[in-house]
């Protein structure tokens, strides 16, 4: 097992109370010295905590979420780039969905102006850029949560009943290969299980400091095959939990590299 792989797993076995050093080596077949190696690793990324003779899961910390203007102003070079590689997902003859987030609106900038697909969003971000390049969208209405410039609620929900995407693009507060997407609200996340079910294919839009984060408390599961399309190149750790996973496919620069 690669090593990247082999501590993927043993932080998996810690979360599942697998917490003992001398159950470890067993599980995996290492020596005392390279499991409390991976074991110090780990807890150096933050994603667990040793403890005499073995390791505790770390506790997930719940962060403030991230203001519209500070997201609006990190990230471009990467944002653009997953931008470019998502924009390429989009066919002529496609109904698709782009949700809130300000790499959606990246996408929204990549999209051909000449392009034919069936564009409805959610985001007044991309409304302002489709706007300003006379492309044709279709807003859904709904209530204005202005710390994502985008709209919910139950108009929202009741415009969803009415239509169904070839694909949708959405992004979040975190990825996470098991859990799904977290987000700042229930609201949030509830509207994305509701977009989802309409969709025949789902990209998720990821920053490489987003994969792998539980920053949040409200999360949408993705017990279904999707995409991911990140900036992190193909050797990153936090891309493993991704890769190997049998519903996921990952779009990471200029190629596909796993899932499947």
């Amino acid at each position: 097992m690669k090593v990247a792989n082999r501590r993927e797993a043993i932080l998996d076995a810690v979360h599942r109370g697998i917490s003992d050093l001398g159950s470890l080596c067993e599980k995996f077949g290492v020596s005392e010295a390279t499991a409390r190696r991976d074991l110090q690793v780990l807890q150096q990324e933050g994603r667990l905590l040793r403890t005499y003779g073995g390791a505790v899961a770390n506790r997930i910390q719940h962060e403030p979420e991230e203001s519209l203007e500070s997201r609006q102003s990190h990230h471009h070079v990467a944002k653009a780039e997953i931008a470019r590689q998502a924009a390429r997902l989009v066919s002529e003859d496609d109904t698709i969905f782009i949700d809130a987030g300000t790499t959606a609106q990246f996408l929204a900038r990549e999209i051909s102006a000449d392009s034919k697909a069936s564009i409805f969003t959610n985001n007044l971000l991309a409304v302002q850029v489709f706007a300003a390049r006379n492309m044709s969208v279709s807003l859904l209405g709904g209530d204005l949560r202005a710390g994502s410039m985008s709209v919910f609620g139950p108009l929202a929900d009741l415009s969803l009943e009415r239509l169904t995407f070839d694909k949708v693009f959405t992004s979040a507060d975190g990825v996470d290969a098991e859990l799904g997407l977290c987000e700042g609200s229930a609201e949030q996340a509830w509207f994305k299980e509701k977009v989802f079910r309409r969709a025949r294919e789902l990209v998720v839009l990821a920053t490489a400091e987003k994969l792998s984060r539980r920053s949040q408390m409200y999360w949408t599961p993705l017990n279904r095959s999707w995409t991911l399309v990140t900036d992190a190149p193909p050797q990153h750790h936090q891309l493993q939990p991704f890769m190997n996973h049998v519903l996921i496919q990952v779009v990471a620069g200029q190629a596909p590299v796993g899932g499947g």
